[in-house]
């Protein structure tokens, strides 16, 4: 019988399904001994805030990025873009990149899946609609005054989303028929550790409605959605598969993954319960080897049961850890092989 590929094993998630070992979901494609089962592609002619030394994003927020964020930027919040919400018509800017119809979608997709080195037959190509409604909303205006905002002003905040995705809605509904994405990936993260920032009620009165209209394009496809939603996003769930929504990641350890995995059985396929903050070795950068590799197998022994599960991990550090790149392949490599072992899957 022929090998099954990361990708097809992966994709087998979807819906709760059942993989034939436990996969190893990557998000922007780090994988292990050559094997990436997903991969994040977006068109870049939206630009990227990947940079240590400062940028803006698409809406012009500006991002920095510290040696105490390991190298991720964060929104500089010091800058706040949008004083008032009232006032979203004045300050809102409009990215200046091409008009969709002058963009050749073709082309931009080969540039892309060359700097990506991405192989289709091997990797699940994720892509999305470019917006994260509540994360932009905070990184424009400041966390706190974000949150006020959908407080007092929920219409506006709603009014300001729908000019967004008015703004982007012609560039995705062109590249995803290029692009043909295996996943549709939408991203927002809505939560706290121990619970979402806001009320249900806040999430579908101003949120549901954009999230819909951003799935819609893959729901007329047949293009599985995949969320990213940090924290415990449970009070949601219900929502988001009204929706579309077929796979959930990282499912972090606050939420009982369990009682997931039995309520949405046959509907959502989850990714995580592991958390780097729940296992950093007590003496770190000193570390046991033995204790992480029991920690990625108790994780997969309590999850994978019944399928419907993938592994991933987070760990993270100071940008310049001598350490963290031997503790990510200690747990990619116990991952990897245990997951093979779990469900009996050889090579």
């Amino acid at each position: 019988m022929a090998k099954i590929t990361p990708k097809d094993n992966f994709m087998k998630l979807v819906g709760g399904g059942h993989p034939e070992y436990v996969p190893y979901f990557t998000m922007m494609g780090e994988g292990y001994l050559g094997e990436v089962a997903d991969v994040m592609m977006s068109p870049a002619v939206f630009g990227d805030t990947f940079f240590m030394d400062g940028g803006k994003d698409m809406w012009g927020v500006p991002y920095r990025a510290t040696e105490g964020t390991a190298d991720a930027t964060m929104p500089d919040t010091r800058i706040k873009i949008l004083p008032d919400i009232e006032d979203w018509r004045k300050y809102l800017k409009y990215p200046d990149i091409p008009r969709p119809e002058e963009i050749d979608w073709e082309k931009q997709y080969q540039k892309d899946l060359a700097q990506f080195q991405v192989d289709r037959t091997q990797s699940a190509v994720k892509t999305g609609p470019q917006l994260m409604p509540f994360q932009e909303l905070v990184a424009m205006m400041g966390f706190t005054e974000g949150l006020m905002a959908l407080y007092t002003d929920p219409d506006e905040v709603l009014n300001m989303f729908h000019a967004m995705v008015d703004f982007l809605e012609p560039y995705y509904t062109r590249y995803i028929d290029v692009y043909k994405p295996d996943l549709w990936y939408m991203l927002d993260d809505t939560c706290a550790k121990e619970a979402p920032f806001f009320s249900p009620e806040t999430y579908r009165a101003v949120f549901k409605p954009i999230y819909e209209r951003l799935a819609k394009p893959a729901n007329d496809r047949g293009i599985p959605i995949i969320f990213h939603i940090c924290g415990r996003f449970d009070p949601f769930l219900d929502d988001m598969v009204d929706f579309g929504v077929k796979i959930v990641e990282p499912t972090q350890e606050s939420n009982d993954l369990l009682m997931l995995k039995e309520k949405y059985k046959g509907k959502v396929g989850f990714v995580g319960g592991w958390d780097w903050g729940n296992h950093i070795p007590p003496k770190y950068p000193e570390y046991s080897e033995e204790e992480l590799r029991e920690s990625v197998r108790s994780t997969i022994d309590k999850y994978a049961p019944g399928g419907g599960y993938a592994f991933s991990s987070w760990p993270i550090s100071y940008a310049g850890d001598p350490v963290l790149p031997e503790i990510k392949r200690i747990i990619r490599d116990e991952a990897h092989w245990y997951g093979r072992k779990v469900y009996g899957y050889k090579d």
